[in-house]
């Protein structure tokens, strides 16, 4: 089997792992228990706890679709252990409900999110179009960039090829993880499904949620003044606040564009826009990071 295939197969592998993860089992009123996608990191990935949290929340409404997340990232979890979802009704309006979702890993918090949903009409639409560029066909996969990594780092490297996340992305340079420059400005990427997973609006707003997560906390790397190689800083996801413009079909092509906001002393802001393959605006990000030196002096 060639290089492709066998990488267009362990990309499917990890979306059935991710679409696992998503099926939640329901132990009581508001509270759900749900597995974690396949490991990759040392922790579960922050994507995951918030596309469940947003599946518990959306459980326990009628009517209404979910339109933002704003969700805290309290501890690291593990990714071999299930997570328990407690649901809280803050709120049912005529046109809007709330929802608190905490999400549990052996009593620990692992995330704090509100959930928020809206009865909301079509039109008018006015949005920020498209900043354009380079369609997806005409830039490589991130595990093209892994491939290309210097020998003393290419363990680190194999690692997104054999265990890759269950999205496509492609995108014009290497993160800095995987060897790529520092940088100003803004730097976008393309993502999308490998495959049809139906047409529940849901599904797919729950799977753009965890794809959201991806690639913000290395835009605070690329752009910071003091990070110069591997393994002098370490950084992790604070919060996540996502809003959610229109429906959309994550098995087809989105543009996700990145800009770091500000840096001040270890906390980073960066603000993604996610945009479909036609040019519409259908989500928008912000993430708080900290990038410090590993070892504080």
């Amino acid at each position: 089997m060639s290089s492709d295939a066998l990488l267009e197969s362990a990309i499917l592998e990890s979306l059935e792992g991710l679409l696992r993860a998503l099926q939640l089992e329901p132990l009581a009123d508001g509270r759900f228990r749900a597995p974690c996608e396949p490991a990759r990191f040392d922790r579960v990935f922050g994507g995951q706890v918030l596309a469940q949290a947003m599946l518990a929340a959306t459980a326990t409404v009628t009517g209404k679709e979910p339109h933002s997340v704003h969700a805290a990232f309290v501890e690291a979890g593990s990714p071999g252990e299930d997570v328990e979802l407690v649901v809280d009704r803050l709120r049912d309006g005529r046109s809007m409900s709330t929802r608190r979702v905490t999400v549990l890993q052996q009593q620990r918090p692992l995330l704090a999110a509100i959930v928020s949903f809206h009865e909301n009409p079509p039109a008018p639409e006015v949005a920020a179009p498209s900043p354009g560029g380079p369609r997806p066909e005409q830039l490589p996969l991130l595990q093209d960039w892994a491939r290309q990594m210097p020998d003393e780092r290419r363990e680190h490297g194999r690692t997104w090829i054999e265990r890759p996340p269950p999205v496509e992305i492609r995108v014009g340079e290497p993160p800095t993880f995987l060897g790529g420059p520092s940088g100003n400005g803004t730097r976008g990427h393309w993502m999308r499904l490998p495959r049809d997973v139906g047409d529940d609006p849901l599904l797919h707003a729950a799977l753009l949620t965890y794809a959201s997560d991806y690639l913000l906390l290395d835009m605070a790397f690329r752009s910071h003044p003091e990070v110069s190689g591997p393994g002098a800083f370490t950084g992790v996801s604070l919060d996540h606040a996502l809003w959610l413009h229109r429906p959309t079909r994550f098995d087809q092509w989105h543009l996700h564009t990145q800009d770091t906001i500000a840096i001040l002393g270890h906390l980073s802001l960066v603000k993604g826009s996610i945009h479909d393959i036609d040019g519409h605006l259908v989500a928008t990000v912000m993430q708080e990071v900290l990038v410090r030196p590993t070892r504080q002096r």
